[in-house]
C-alpha cells in the first residue's frame, strides 16, 4: 500500500479530537485545541459510541425501557429513522413516556409527527438520510412510509431473528433485505442494536465503509493494492497501537477499549472532511468544503456505554450518567 500525508493526519485527528473529548468531559469549554480546523468546524467523537445522539440512544432509548428483543428493536430502529432527540422526546411527552411496541398504534403516532411538521419543526436529522419510501409503502409523508416499515418488519419477526443472530453480518443481510434501506443505513442500524444487550455480535465482527470513509480511505492511500476498504479498515483498526507509536502520538482510548471497525470506519469518513480543509486541492467525489461549523453545547457530558463493553466502572463518577438506564441487565 501507498500512504499519503492524509494518512498521517488520520491517527493526529483521532488522537486530537478524543483530547477533546476528555476535555469536554472534564467540563473545560476554552482552549479546547491549537489545531484551527477542529476549533472551526464539527467532527464527530473518534469513538461513535461517544457522540451525542448516539449516548442519548444508549442511555434513553436503548436501556430505558423494557428488554424483550421486540422492544428493544422498536425504540432502537424508531430512534434512528428520525435520529433527532427532539422527535423522540416529543413523542414520550406525548405518549407519556410510553414509547412501546406493546401500545403503537400508527394513527396516532402519524398524528404527532405530522402535527409536529405542521408546526414547522424539523423530526428528521440530516446526519443520516432516510429515503422516503413513497414509492415502496405509497404514503404521501415521508414519516409514514417510515413507520409502515417499521411495522413490516415488527410482523416480519425482525427482532427475533436479530436478537438469534450471533453475528453482525447476518443482521446487517436482514436489515439490508428491506425496502428503502441499503448498505450505509443498514450497517448504522446494525451497530445501534449491537449496543443492546441483544447476542448479535460485536463491533469488532464486521464493517461496511460508507461513502464518507471511501472517499477518505482513497484520500489516505495513493494505492491500496489488493486490499478491499473493508480489509483496509480492519487493517487499521488491528494496526492501531503501532501507527499511533510508530508516530509519537499519545492516543487516550475510551477507558481501556480500543478504536473499533466502526470507529475507524467513521475516522475515515471525518479525515476526508479535515482533508477539505487542510487541502483543498485534493478533491474526491467533488465535494469541497465542511458544511457544519463548530459550536459549543454548554450541555454537561454524562457518559453511559453499554455494559458488556465492560467500561462503565472505568469512568470516573463525575462522568458517570447520574440516571441509572432502567434496562440495564443485573
Amino acid at each position: 500500500m501507498k500512504e499519503s500525508k492524509i494518512y498521517d493526519l488520520y491517527w493526529k485527528f483521532a488522537a486530537e479530537r478524543q483530547n477533546i473529548f476528555y476535555k469536554r468531559l472534564a467540563g473545560e469549554s476554552n482552549n479546547l485545541t491549537a489545531d484551527p480546523i477542529l476549533s472551526k468546524y464539527r467532527f464527530t467523537n473518534a469513538y461513535r459510541a461517544s457522540d451525542r445522539v448516539s449516548q442519548y440512544l444508549i442511555q434513553h432509548v436503548i436501556y430505558t425501557g423494557s428488554q424483550p428483543p421486540k422492544e428493544i428493536f422498536f425504540r432502537t430502529l424508531l430512534f434512528r429513522f428520525f435520529n433527532r432527540i427532539s422527535t423522540w422526546e416529543n413523542l414520550s411527552n406525548v405518549l407519556k413516556d410510553t414509547i412501546s411496541f406493546a401500545n403503537y398504534d400508527f394513527r396516532l403516532y402519524d398524528e404527532i409527527l405530522s402535527n409536529l411538521i405542521d408546526s414547522k419543526n424539523k423530526i428528521y436529522s440530516a446526519a443520516y438520510i432516510m429515503p422516503s419510501g413513497i414509492r415502496e409503502f405509497g404514503f404521501p409523508r415521508k414519516h409514514q412510509n417510515n413507520l409502515k416499515l417499521l411495522e413490516y418488519m415488527m410482523r416480519d419477526n425482525v427482532p427475533e431473528r436479530v436478537a438469534e443472530a450471533k453475528n453482525l453480518k447476518t443482521v446487517f443481510d436482514i436489515l439490508k433485505s428491506y425496502p428503502t434501506l441499503g448498505d450505509f443505513l443498514a450497517y448504522q442500524y446494525t451497530i445501534d442494536l449491537a449496543y443492546s444487550n441483544l447476542d448479535c455480535g460485536q463491533e469488532s465482527d464486521f464493517v461496511v465503509p460508507g461513502p464518507g470513509a471511501l472517499r477518505g480511505i482513497t484520500k489516505c492511500f495513493g494505492d491500496t493494492g489488493k486490499l478491499t476498504p473493508s480489509e483496509i479498515i480492519r487493517y487499521v483498526a488491528e494496526r492501531q497501537h503501532e501507527e499511533f507509536s510508530i508516530r509519537g502520538i499519545e492516543f487516550k482510548d475510551l477507558f481501556g477499549r480500543p478504536l473499533q471497525l466502526i470507529d475507524c470506519q467513521n475516522l475515515f469518513c471525518e479525515i476526508d472532511k479535515y482533508a477539505r480543509a487542510y487541502d483543498p486541492e485534493l478533491t474526491v467525489g467533488g465535494r469541497t468544503r465542511i458544511k457544519q461549523k463548530f459550536s459549543l453545547n454548554s450541555q454537561e457530558l454524562k457518559m453511559f456505554y453499554p455494559p458488556k463493553w465492560g467500561i462503565n466502572n472505568q469512568i470516573p463518577e463525575k462522568y458517570y450518567s447520574p440516571t441509572r438506564p432502567t434496562g440495564i441487565p443485573s
